[in-house]
């Protein structure tokens, strides 16, 4: 599991325990109602009727519910050499060197042969083992694990409710959603569970089942306590939050619905001490089963393209477009050549709905494209300067990821904006600022500016939907934002990572 171990999640480091992952509990959290057993009570005759309603559907527990769906859970057991990367793992090792690579002590041994001298210190290589979770979704043995638990192994190895071992490979990987898909390798039929066809709600009853710690067969439950999270450790983060205790070891395994059927994959917990506490985070059913078709069908996940950067709308962008509500995504910049630019997305449109359907935020928007296939037509609705603009489009593929790098040399300017705490000259004039718009060449660590996230190197492209090539544009596009009754100016800002939109706030220039 990976474990999120800060309570302020701008400082909230994913850890991957990859192999032992983050999910199940030693203790049942409660009993569920559900399509289980009841037994009718006998209850003394002073008890009411509406008493005697409740108890005699009260619960007989979850066994009926974990005799059915346990055989489809098994433990995950890999191998990888310690020159992968294992940072964050719970892992044992099994050519274990009590000394120090070259150290007095290791030669010595060397030396003299000594009879149990630790077989991977000869060559310098050590294997590493994990463990973590997963579940069968067929009869011919194709299981459902995370990718950190499988990343970089040499060899996987399940191990079934009835105790039985096989080998198995890594049919395909997805990092961004931290899924794999694992194929036993044996003729044999095995029991399997299915995806829920229904998203859960925030109160239903949940069941994790996994190997946590390597104890192998446990049951946890709880309930769905929450849903949408995003936790930061990727651009689909959808997470449903479950308080079924999960621990190390339960990566990759299910949780259940009273029904039987997987509402999601676990995958992490947020943990302060490395245990339980009763936060754990479930890949949604309908993620991974997207996931997995791809998965089986390609090795890999073809994600849809539509090829924009995007923003959230705050309430001061909205207010500086004339928006009534902050929804909907931002375009910082559409990438050249992408579907988007083709079908005359610009930057500092808004993207409000998407098949006729609202679009709240920019991490929506970005999750709805990526459950999307390449080649699928779209219906988009835009702001585009202030009118509404609808428009239809075919997604791309989606390129492989591209890192971009940028450099900034500037030299100081007495043009600027001293109320924002600016200080401006045209990026033709700095060096590797490139030939557009206003370069940053001071920012006043005190001023409005810094506290938006302004930094000596930006270049300011367009303010108020107009480009801007020295102080004096920037001076001119503010007046007539506040002219017109806006509070906030919208600038367009190319940075170091890339273009995006900042609402800065109107006051004397």
């Amino acid at each position: 599991m990976r474990r999120i171990n800060s309570p302020s999640r701008k400082c909230l480091p994913l850890r991957r325990f990859a192999l032992l992952a983050s999910v199940a509990g030693l203790g049942v959290a409660g009993v569920v109602a559900g399509p289980l057993s009841y037994r009718v009570l006998s209850l003394p005759s002073w008890t009411s009727s509406a008493q005697a309603a409740d108890a005699a559907q009260a619960p007989a527990g979850f066994a009926d519910l974990v005799a059915k769906v346990k055989p489809a859970v098994i433990s995950v057991r890999v191998k990888i050499e310690q020159s992968a990367n294992t940072t964050g793992m719970d892992q044992s090792d099994d050519n274990a060197n009590p000394f120090a690579p070259g150290s007095p002590m290791e030669k010595f041994f060397k030396q003299f042969g000594f009879p149990n001298l630790p077989n991977g210190m000869a060559s310098g290589k050590r294997l590493i083992s994990g463990e973590g979770s997963g579940f069968f979704i067929s009869a011919d043995g194709y299981a459902v694990t995370n990718n950190h638990v499988v990343d970089h192994a040499k060899t996987v190895q399940v191990k079934t409710d009835d105790g039985s071992a096989y080998k198995a490979k890594v049919i395909g990987t997805d990092p961004k959603t931290d899924l794999a898909l694992i194929k036993v390798e044996s003729d044999k039929t095995f029991p399997y569970v299915n995806f829920a066809e229904h998203d859960p709600r925030v109160g239903d009853w949940v069941v994790a089942v996994g190997n946590p710690f390597g104890l192998g067969g446990t049951v946890t439950a709880g309930i769905v306590s929450a849903r949408g999270r995003d936790i930061g450790s990727g651009p689909y983060d959808d997470y449903i939050q479950i308080d079924a205790p999960i621990n190390k070891g339960n990566s990759g395994g299910p949780a259940f619905n009273v029904n039987g059927n997987v509402i999601g994959v676990n995958t992490a917990i947020f943990s302060p001490s490395g245990g339980s506490v009763g936060i754990g985070f479930d890949i949604p059913a309908n993620t991974a089963k997207m996931v997995v078709t791809q998965l089986k069908e390609h090795g890999h996940v073809n994600r849809a393209w539509l090829g924009v950067q995007i923003q959230p709308v705050t309430t001061d962008i909205a207010d500086s477009l004339g928006m009534k509500k902050a929804e909907g995504a931002l375009v910082d910049q559409p990438q050249p050549g992408s579907p988007a630019a083709k079908a005359g997305i610009e930057a500092g449109d808004v993207i409000t709905t998407i098949n006729d359907k609202p679009v709240k935020g920019s991490r929506e928007l970005a999750q709805t494209i990526g459950m999307m296939t390449p080649g699928t037509t779209i219906k988009l609705t835009l702001l585009h300067k202030g009118e509404a603009k609808n428009m239809q489009l075919t997604l791309g593929k989606m390129p492989n990821d591209q890192a971009a790098n940028a450099e900034t040399n500037s030299k100081s300017s007495e043009n600027g904006i001293p109320h924002l705490g600016l200080t401006l000259a045209p990026a033709s004039d700095v060096a590797g600022a490139g030939g557009k718009g206003v370069a940053v060449v001071g920012v006043d660590p005190d001023g409005p500016a810094a506290e938006h996230g302004f930094a000596t190197g930006d270049v300011i492209l367009d303010v108020g939907g107009k480009t801007v090539a020295n102080a004096a544009d920037v001076r001119k596009a503010m007046s007539e934002a506040r002219a017109s009754g806006k509070h906030d100016v919208l600038m367009r800002v190319k940075t170091a990572d890339g273009t995006r939109f900042v609402a800065l706030p109107i006051g004397k220039t």
